[in-house]
């Protein structure tokens, strides 16, 4: 393909996945048909609620074939040109009401119960009604009202602010918080492309399968989750130690886990690789000591600032995501399918209690996963093995939503075999479209079982190719400086 004909297929991808976004957004306002709270554009002449979610529908379809046009089977554009064509696909999306879920209501509640001198770990937002803020809970989903924050103190203090901002506007709530989330977007496309450049791999496919993915444009942005804040700093905390200073970047992994607490698996794995880049053993106890001590005081100081003490370290930060029932979380597929299977054959059985020993069983294996990398992580190999983990413990926690998995996206797609792989990219486009613009996932209980095919099949592709590639020698980061050990690592820092 000649030069002239790529950039012309590639500004037509670009115009297909821009009109995509508009029409989501524009026919946002009529899909999710939200009495509570009437947004700040209301084109009524695109019709009913039927017809809004069908162009809603219509718009994802069209965004992710542009996304999928732009980086298969052809050359992508240089990463300046990528970060423009993600700037005009999210954008529309930014200014748009909240689709595929309303929990950035429930942020708001909980940084409202924060700004108002209570904390949202013991105060829920069903709360709200007696401390004169009915508007604002009648925003929050009914399944979350008698919930307490499962979030960080830093993202909570974040939004209070924001609440003493606003008020009770929750339009301009929701435009502020999003123009927050930004903030995560704006981490990602200065270091996810930082991030493949010291692996040594593409940093136009790295930009492509995370900024311009459609399950960061509509369950991250779109939905307004804070976990797009979280993954910004944990990339550029990875990023930051591979480019020779671990010590800030466990402080910014640290950082993000006061958004949301996976990310300090990354404080952890950081620590571990560095620790055992020093040849003698009271070396890699100074540097455990000073990651500790530098996580730690990270974490502590947050917490003072915010002043709600250390309750936000508490079971609900598990327990809270534990009350939906999802056929896409693999213990709750794997025990519905069970369950039905033994009722089937004459042996009465609860399928919760399936589930539930399902979800230790669960647990347990990626407990062991995280143990089993964590004790081979090297610094050559910390994106690969911290984006397994994270893969591993969206799939395996209590629940499972698609944008879970972005947690250890960010940091798979700086590695060479998920650059190449077409799998991964099919995948991320047919998961943006598993929640409905309701939030509710597409999926029924009731498909359990053939979640359950599909998950074991992705599982016997990946050990397929990871034994194809030899295991850990096929791992993405080819550059030795990586593992040459200098004389300290705290040296280095």
């Amino acid at each position: 393909m000649s030069d002239l004909s790529r950039s012309r297929a590639q500004w037509a991808w670009t115009s297909l996945g821009l009109a995509g976004s508009l029409l989501i957004a524009l026919a946002a306002p009529g899909a999710i048909h939200d009495a509570t709270v009437g947004w700040w554009y209301q084109p009524d002449f695109l019709g009913g609620h039927g017809l809004g979610v069908a162009l809603v529908y219509a718009g994802m379809a069209a965004l992710g074939a542009a996304w999928l046009g732009l980086g298969l089977g052809q050359e992508l554009p240089e990463p300046r040109r990528l970060l423009i064509i993600g700037a005009l696909w999210l954008l529309p999306l930014a200014l748009a009401p909240p689709l595929f879920s309303r929990d950035i209501y429930s942020y708001l509640a909980q940084g409202t119960i924060l700004h108002l001198g209570h904390s949202p770990y013991h105060s829920t937002p069903s709360d709200l009604a007696r401390l004169g803020q009915p508007h604002v809970l009648a925003a929050v989903s009914p399944f979350w009202r008698r919930t307490t924050a499962p979030y960080g103190p830093l993202f909570l203090e974040l939004i209070s602010l924001i609440v003493g901002f606003t008020g009770s506007d929750l339009i301009a709530g929701v435009l502020l918080t999003r123009l927050l989330e930004l903030g995560g977007i704006l981490l990602l496309a200065i270091f996810v492309p930082r991030l493949a450049r010291t692996l040594g791999t593409d940093a136009r496919r790295a930009i492509w399968l995370t900024l311009l993915s459609p399950l960061v444009a509509l369950q991250l942005i779109a939905a307004g989750h804070n976990d797009v804040l979280m993954i910004g700093l944990l990339v550029a905390g990875v990023a930051l130690a591979l480019e020779g200073r671990p010590l800030l970047g466990i402080a910014v992994c640290a950082l993000a886990a006061t958004i949301k607490v996976p990310a300090l698996a990354g404080a952890v794995f950081i620590a571990v690789s560095w620790a055992r880049a020093e040849d003698a053993r009271p070396a890699r106890l100074r540097f455990l000591l000073a990651g500790g001590l530098v996580a730690v005081g990270v974490l502590a100081l947050v917490t003072v600032a915010s002043g709600v003490g250390v309750s936000w370290l508490s079971t609900s930060l598990f327990s809270t995501p534990a009350k939906v029932r999802l056929a896409i979380t693999p213990a709750t597929g794997v025990g519905w399918t069970l369950a039905a299977l033994l009722n089937d054959v004459g042996i009465a059985t609860s399928s919760r209690g399936v589930e539930s020993a399902c979800g230790v069983v669960g647990f347990a294996l990626t407990a062991a996963v995280g143990l089993w990398l964590l004790y081979r992580v090297r610094i050559a190999k910390l994106a690969p093995y911290l984006g397994a983990v994270l893969l591993v413990a969206a799939a395996g926690g209590p629940a499972a939503w698609p944008w879970y998995f972005t947690w250890g996206l960010v940091l798979i797609a700086g590695c060479a075999g998920p650059q190449r792989s077409i799998a991964l990219p099919v995948a991320l486009a047919v998961s943006a479209f598993l929640v409905k613009p309701n939030g509710i996932l597409a999926l029924p209980l009731q498909t359990a079982p053939a979640v359950v095919v599909v998950y074991a099949l992705i599982a016997a592709a990946a050990w397929y190719s990871w034994r194809r590639r030899g295991g850990d020698h096929g791992a993405a980061g080819r550059r030795p400086s990586l593992t040459d050990g200098a004389p300290s690592v705290l040296a280095r820092t």
